[in-house]
């Protein structure tokens, strides 16, 4: 089969073509006929070992460690299972399906991913992929395109998580960043749908599209953040859904109610943050964490997709060997939405 692979960590030269075996189904996993691939920041940190380990912040790394190469990428797959391996309970061939891409660390409805496709794992830029069949969900009946399906695993599935985390609650109101993007365009359907009032960080250029998506008040990133969330929200906010991070979790954590929470899952701001302390013990504040999604996440956000409660953006589709000139137009982040390959 046709497959891109990365053979080391570096630039987009390191990410190749390569014609391999079609793998097989293990005992119980599905092989599945890839349709899309769905394009992500993970993709790229992932071929430049951006992530750092606990013990060496620059270490090149994988997105949870050192990884195995050639390694075939993509998290986020569409496709119709084909095969199945020994031991595979449901009948899934011939299904149209979403792959969930997280590994957990355990069985449970409230794992934490501590693996994904595409880095720990070899993933879907490729013609056929492999998945464990748990993590396998049946989308035949959903109104949305191959190309809208394979946009949700990581984007919204990491939105889903931070939302939830985060304890958003309708009524309340949330500021979120980076809103252009993919999981910040998730961020805004998502809040929007749990009837939140939406606040969104993002460029002038691309208001529009992030008003469309359900932004009630677009704030332009380029002036005053801080002076114009107070203005649209002189109450404050309530729950801060943030992929930026940098100067933003300085410069915003006074905007916080008390009680507030700002969830923290990107650092497209810089790594390095530093704030005053203040802001969160004399208000209960809290700064939470937030990678990817639980089980429990992913099959809420397979139920939305059933009933196209969510209407994924895709702003451009490449043919698999584009792969390389793809990541660099995601990149250059001059999209609104999702960027999908087709084998």
């Amino acid at each position: 089969m046709r497959s891109m692979r990365i053979v080391g960590h570096g630039g987009l030269d390191v990410l190749q073509p390569a014609n391999v075996a079609v793998p097989a189904p293990r005992p119980g996993e599905v092989l599945v006929q890839v349709s899309a691939v769905a394009l992500n920041n993970t993709d790229l940190w992932t071929r430049q070992g951006a992530y750092g380990r606990p013990e060496d912040m620059n270490a090149l790394s994988g997105w949870r460690g050192p990884i195995g190469f050639p390694r075939i990428q993509g998290a986020d797959v569409a496709g119709r299972v084909v095969a199945a391996g020994t031991d595979s309970g449901r009948n899934l061939v011939g299904r149209r399906v979403v792959v969930d891409p997280a590994i957990y660390d355990s069985d449970r409805p409230d794992a934490n991913p501590v693996g994904l496709m595409g880095s720990e794992r070899d993933g879907g830029y490729a013609e056929y992929v492999t998945a464990p069949e748990e993590r396998v969900h049946d989308m035949t009946d959903s109104p949305l395109t191959d190309d809208q399906l394979a946009s949700l695993p990581t984007a919204y599935g990491t939105a889903l998580g931070m939302i939830e985390r985060g304890r958003l609650r309708a009524g309340e109101t949330a500021l979120v960043s980076g809103a252009s993007g993919g999981v910040g365009l998730a961020l805004v359907q998502l809040a929007r749908a749990r009837g939140a009032r939406v606040l969104a960080i993002s460029s002038g250029s691309k208001v529009e599209p992030v008003r469309d998506a359900g932004a009630h008040e677009v704030v332009d990133r380029a002036q005053d953040i801080a002076g114009q969330v107070r203005t649209a929200a002189p109450e404050g906010i309530d729950v801060a859904l943030d992929v930026v991070a940098g100067d933003l979790v300085r410069e915003g954590l006074p905007l916080l109610r008390e009680g507030g929470r700002w969830v923290i899952a990107g650092a497209l701001g810089g790594h390095q943050v530093a704030f005053d302390v203040r802001r969160l013990y004399l208000h209960n504040a809290q700064v939470i964490g937030s990678t990817m999604h639980t089980p429990t996440h992913f099959d809420l956000l397979m139920d939305m997709a059933q009933r196209a409660e969510i209407q994924p953006v895709v702003a451009a589709t490449f043919p698999l060997g584009e792969a390389a000139r793809a990541q660099a137009e995601l990149a250059r982040r001059n999209h609104v939405g999702k960027i999908v390959l087709h084998p």
